[in-house]
């Protein structure tokens, strides 16, 4: 039999894959690390030693368009995609954790649902003074007793001549509590539906009467971003602060999840390629036995392979940002992504602080922050545990 020759010619094959980012978003990640690099560093250990929310840094963001990344012009955004947010947090949390939690929790989970669900009136009210970086909201799932399990939500809004009164607690809510912040959207049981609780998102405007912000809530790490408990109590707010239809609530925020995820993940890309900078940096001016550590095959092995991890863990953000950019499933792959560069950030971390040996330990240099900041990455969007449920089901399990 004559031997079948596979045609000659790039015509047989399938295109390539394109791995390079596009000039946009070179330009936007080049322009946003010069950024972080030159005008925050200086004053990053100054904001989280004092614990100061950096108010003008922020509003700086938003002059730039960095606070509304991915959504529409009309929207008060910059009208680029998932992927540029990705990039833009990432390089954010390169050099500073707690800045990179604002700008996701306020684009993800202050932005999306508006972006989401929003009318015509409570995007114009809202979402485009939001987007376009003028002020920053926030999202108000989670509450002492509903964590992970946020079906469990206590909070309750009751309809009352045309007025939703609202009575119940939020925990571990950022960004609610600034001099810039608008507004929050909160879960509420609104009633019941086939025998179960009917949860709805409700908009709730900073200044509504009945609406308590505690004091800063003192954290392990993210010490310069704002964390705050909500109470509300007969906190009444217009019918039409209802987001999207009544009872969507639940499908509305695991949709929110899901997209929030990506930004997540990003930071933990961010923050383990800043702390792999800085052991590779040190590695390279610290002597031992008369010669730079880096030398010494211990060392070049733990950062090869903090190397090797960061680039699997930005591959698994990218391809989420770029599912999602297209209209397609993105859930599982957005879950991998968190989880991954959860456990990622916590193993770079860890062996860039190892690196620096003693001196890591000390609180006067950066990667003392960088480990402090990375253990929430396993926790809040959704705990590694429930990015596992999430996987599991996603494959049929």
């Amino acid at each position: 039999m004559a031997e079948r020759r596979r045609p000659a010619g790039p015509a047989c094959y399938p295109p390539a894959v394109d791995l390079d980012l596009s000039t946009e978003h070179a330009l936007l990640r080049s322009t946003i690390r010069d950024y972080m690099v030159a005008e925050v560093a200086p004053v990053v250990e100054e904001h989280e030693r004092e614990r100061r929310f950096p108010v003008e840094i922020v509003r700086h963001l938003g002059e730039m368009g960095w606070l509304g990344i991915p959504f529409p012009e009309d929207e008060g955004g910059a009208g680029l995609d998932t992927l540029a947010y990705a990039i833009a947090v990432e390089e954010i949390g390169r050099v500073w954790g707690s800045l990179g939690l604002i700008v996701a929790a306020h684009t993800s989970l202050g932005c999306g649902p508006l972006h989401l669900a929003g009318s015509a009136e409570q995007i114009e009210r809202f979402l485009v003074p939001m987007a376009s970086g003028k002020v920053i909201g926030a999202y108000g799932l989670t509450e002492p007793g509903a964590g992970s399990d946020a079906g469990a939500t206590r909070t309750r809004a009751e309809l009352r001549e045309g007025r939703w009164v609202v009575n119940g607690s939020k925990l571990f809510i950022t960004n609610a509590g600034t001099d810039i912040s608008a507004c929050v959207t909160i879960t509420a049981v609104t009633g019941e539906r086939d025998g179960r609780p009917e949860i709805s998102n409700l908009i709730v405007a900073n200044g509504t009467p009945g609406y308590e912000i505690s004091p800063p809530l003192r954290k392990l790490g993210w010490h310069a971003s704002d964390t705050r408990e909500l109470s509300f109590r007969d906190c009444a707010v217009p019918e039409d602060s209802l987001l999207g239809e009544r009872g969507a609530g639940f499908r509305q925020f695991l949709e929110i999840l899901d997209g929030g995820r990506i930004s997540v993940a990003a930071m933990g890309v961010g923050l383990a390629q800043g702390a792999y900078e800085l052991a590779f940096a040190y590695a390279r001016e610290r002597e031992q036995f008369g010669r730079k550590i880096a030398s010494f095959q211990a060392t070049q092995f733990k950062l090869a392979d903090m190397a090797t991890e960061i680039e699997a863990g930005r591959a698994l953000v990218y391809k989420a940002a770029w599912l999602k950019d297209r209209g397609r499933p993105f859930a599982q792959e957005a879950a991998m992504a968190k989880l991954y560069t959860g456990e990622l950030a916590r193993r770079v971390v860890n062996e860039a602080l190892q690196i620096h040996g003693g001196y890591g330990y000390m609180e006067e240099l950066p990667i003392a922050r960088f480990y402090r900041d990375q253990k929430v990455l396993e926790i809040g969007e959704g705990t590694n545990e429930v990015q596992r449920l999430v996987i599991a089901r996603h494959l049929g399990l």
